[in-house]
């Protein structure tokens, strides 16, 4: 045998030899029920403690986060402490988890520097004068549908209209959490009706039915629930009134946001997107004098700073999250919700509720419709249910959830921009709400006739 041969047989050797040095013994969990206890014990620490004291902030997030977090760690069976807190970690590091957190950092970054330079005020104040009073809200609520339906996500539209929104509300006797959830609202929109949005994707994908054919029958649910909300929106936006006059409008410091609206329109990666207004507001500023190259690096330095405890409760909730899946809390909620499914209406019910509980357990709604997507189509096979109408029903369910829990994506994000508690912000989301009473009907009342 030659020398190099003898040397990579005796590399070989050693690399099995450390592969199998500790090697687990895999894990199948069984359906549990008690695997969802981390979602409860977070719940009541966050939403209910907050309800009893009539206090959103008594409660920090992160707190409640961390309590449910070691809960979660702390009840995994089957394997040891260390091997506990890795799978833990392989929740917080997945790669969804990450790319929201890469997205954090550049809206922070790009938040703060555009309040320093002026982008923000300038944009408030452009859009006071181009907006009558009675139609402020009403205009605001249609931009954010339009943007969400252009770019196909709802955290790049949040990330672009909240900032602007907030800035309205601190000039008319509009609360800050009725503005920052009537954006909140419209992003859905887009997010649940778009062609490039991922739920989307997802949904058509896993029930083999065309985009057009979904959207189609998404819009006859979406529609009437949006209406709705822009009507009312009209009648409670006439009692508006400014609370200050509005100064006069510095054109240049409003082509960042601009910049970043155009640029989502037209599709670009929304971290490009952020990454090319972060640059225009420090080019801006410094023309206009508003600070100068150090100071820019300081106003983004305090942005990806203040976005600290976004990212903190961003990993804490995706590593809790995969301790409850990991112990079998997902598989529990598909194997109960199908037990006694017994006809169409039923089953499109089923898909509805599936979708709803995954999305709870997984605070990301693309994720939640992979989960449940090959059940749901497998359901809407045995019950002749339309594929079009199964792929409406799981798109918009994941977005109803997701647009109300406390600790999903969109709502952190928004709260963060704003300094709300997300609590505060839930009462105030009526399109979602209303979107899911629609939805319900829908499957209730067998709407719309041709897809039912």
């Amino acid at each position: 045998m030659h020398r190099n041969d003898y040397l990579c047989s005796v590399i070989k050797k050693s690399i099995v030899q450390l592969m199998n040095l500790k090697k687990l013994t895999p894990i199948v969990n069984k359906p549990n029920g008690w695997a969802l206890a981390p979602l409860a014990v977070f719940l009541c620490l966050y939403l209910v403690t907050s309800l009893i004291v009539n206090d959103f902030y008594k409660v920090p997030i992160t707190v409640a986060f961390l309590v449910a977090s070691v809960y979660a760690v702390a009840t995994t069976k089957g394997l040891s402490l260390n091997d506990r807190v890795l799978q833990f970690s392989a929740g917080a590091a997945n790669k969804n988890i990450m790319l929201m957190i890469w997205i954090f950092i550049l809206a922070g970054a790009f938040a703060q520097s555009a309040k320093a330079m002026g982008a923000i005020d300038a944009t408030v104040n452009l859009t006071l004068h181009l907006l009558p009073n009675n139609l402020l809200l009403a205009g605001i609520f249609l931009a954010s549908c339009f943007i969400s339906l252009s770019i196909g996500t709802s955290v790049g539209t949040i990330v672009a209209l909240v900032p602007v929104a907030a800035g309205i509300a601190g000039k008319t006797d509009v609360s800050m959490p009725f503005m920052t959830a009537l954006v909140i609202g419209g992003a859905f929109f887009g997010d649940n009706l778009s062609f490039i949005s991922d739920t989307t994707i997802a949904a058509t994908r896993t029930q083999g039915c065309a985009m057009r054919d979904k959207f189609r029958a998404n819009f006859m649910i979406a529609i009437p629930a949006a209406l709705v909300v822009f009507v009312y929106y009209i009648i409670y936006g006439s009692q508006i009134e400014v609370a200050q006059d509005i100064t006069s409008v510095e054109w240049g410091k409003v082509i960042p946001y601009l910049i970043v609206l155009g640029t989502a329109i037209a599709g670009i990666n929304v971290m490009l997107v952020l990454l090319l207004g972060l640059l225009s507001t420090g080019i801006i500023g410094m023309i206009y004098g508003s600070f100068d190259f150090f100071g820019w690096f300081s106003a983004m330095g305090n942005g990806i700073t203040g976005m600290g405890e976004l990212i903190i409760i961003t990993l804490m909730a995706g590593g809790m999250l995969e301790l409850v899946r990991f112990n079998g809390g997902i598989d529990y909620i598909l194997h109960r919700l199908t037990q006694k499914v017994n006809n169409k209406r039923g089953g499109e019910l089923s898909i509805a509720a599936l979708v709803s509980l995954a999305n709870i357990c997984t605070a990301n709604n693309t994720i939640a419709i992979i989960t449940v997507g090959s059940l749901a189509n497998g359901i809407a096979e045995q019950f002749k249910i339309d594929k079009r109408k199964s792929a409406s029903i799981l798109d918009t369910f994941s977005c109803v959830v997701q647009g109300i829990i406390p600790y999903g994506a969109q709502m952190l994000i928004a709260a963060e921009l704003t300094g709300l508690s997300p609590i505060s912000i839930i009462g105030y989301l009526y399109y979602p709400m209303i979107l899911g009473v629609v939805a319900l009907l829908s499957i209730f009342f067998r709407y719309p006739r041709r897809y039912s």
